[in-house]
């Protein structure tokens, strides 16, 4: 089988995603909250009478949110993207990942690659290589071009 050619734009949108981890798993915790606790207007209003023939709701509260958690789109992306970093994350061996947490995971995000390859004992072209496996490991994970 073929490999397709990873687009310029997919490997800065999948580098993107590597730097922006945490940020996204801190979005899919808040994304799950407000699924599971939605806000709801009190549906005590002692304006409002319920007749014999009302329509009553007789929902299953927890099967619906189990529904719109596994429904919900964005909450569904962020998980795959998360995921597919991890798949590729675990799988590396422990020099690059320093690299990962050199480049990418570190609080200073200004760091260049002759600083990051300093630090994981590589030479830039090397660290620049390393990066490139990576990326593209996470674009075959995620099925993207």
């Amino acid at each position: 089988m073929q490999e397709l050619a990873t687009t310029k734009t997919t490997f800065k949108k999948i580098e993107s995603e590597w730097f922006n981890y945490y940020r996204t798993l801190q979005e899919i915790k808040l994304l799950e909250e407000a699924i599971l606790y939605p806000y709801d207007e009190s549906d005590d209003d002692p304006t409002v009478v319920a007749g014999k023939n009302s329509v009553r709701n007789t929902t299953d509260p927890t099967a619906d949110k189990v529904i719109r958690l596994t429904k919900h789109k964005q909450l569904n992306y962020l998980r795959e993207i998360t995921s597919a970093i991890e798949t590729v994350y675990n799988a590396l061996p422990k020099d690059r990942k320093r690299l990962v947490h050199e480049r990418y995971w570190c609080k200073d995000n200004n760091k260049d690659w002759e600083y990051v390859a300093n630090q994981c004992y590589v030479s830039k072209r090397q660290a620049l290589r390393w990066r490139d496996e990576m990326v593209q490991a996470t674009v075959e994970v995620l099925g993207w071009r």
